[in-house]
């Protein structure tokens, strides 16, 4: 995860890919009627109300649950407090969630191959992702790393798999947008504005859940080939 830096255009080398790829994907999404954009004219948010049925969440949640460990980020660890969930990749190879990642690569007409593992994260009471952006840096140890294994993000999918019973919204503070967890809706968007470059106006954060539980899947899709 990012920090809210803006990178210049020196250092964005994927800025026409981001550009290029945004444009399609907000092309695919405005033409489909299953899809809703959010109220706000400074970053590019939609989202699918029910994506995933209630079967598929309840899978998605069991196989979260199966291979939940402390969540990591790129510059903070766990004890920090900075990100405090339990997060794991499913089963890249499993039949039913090959089925899941193709669907969101067909709603968004992305490549396949762009796109990382899908990640579950379920949050406990009191646990929480403080404000980030998905989108990395330049000037961050990692970026050195990430440029070379598929490039910037450019497009973020989550999806809710249950109802929450108090807190855990997922907030863009920048936006004035808090949105409640609701089971099976997707949310889309996009990491960079019109003209690729990242959008630090999409620093958001998982709110402390306060009762209940809270699981969610993302899949993070990259300018390149991802591996």
């Amino acid at each position: 995860m990012a920090s809210q830096s803006i990178i210049e255009s020196g250092d964005n080398p994927d800025r026409s890919r981001l550009r290029r790829i945004g444009r399609r994907v907000r092309e695919r999404l405005a033409a489909n009627p299953a899809v809703y954009q959010l109220p706000t004219d400074r970053a590019e948010l939609f989202a699918v109300g029910d994506f995933l049925s209630g079967e598929e969440c309840g899978r998605l949640i069991a196989m979260i649950d199966a291979v939940a460990k402390p969540s990591r980020a790129f510059d903070a660890e766990y004890a920090s407090g900075y990100r405090t969930s339990y997060s794991g990749d499913v089963d890249p190879h499993d039949p039913f969630v090959k089925r899941i990642q193709r669907r969101i690569d067909d709603l968004l007409g992305m490549d396949p191959t762009y796109g990382e593992t899908i990640q579950g994260q379920r949050y406990l009471p009191g646990q929480q992702f403080q404000a980030h952006t998905d989108w990395f840096p330049a000037n961050t140890p990692y970026w050195e790393t990430e440029k070379d294994r598929g490039g910037q993000r450019s497009i973020t999918a989550m999806a809710f798999l249950n109802k929450v019973d108090e807190g855990g919204h997922t907030d863009f503070p920048q936006l004035g947008l808090s949105i409640e967890p609701r089971p099976g809706a997707l949310l889309i968007w996009n990491n960079a504005d019109a003209e690729g470059v990242p959008n630090p106006l999409t620093l958001h954060a998982g709110t402390p859940v306060m009762r209940g539980v809270k699981h969610i899947i993302t899949k993070w899709y990259r300018v390149r080939r991802w591996y």
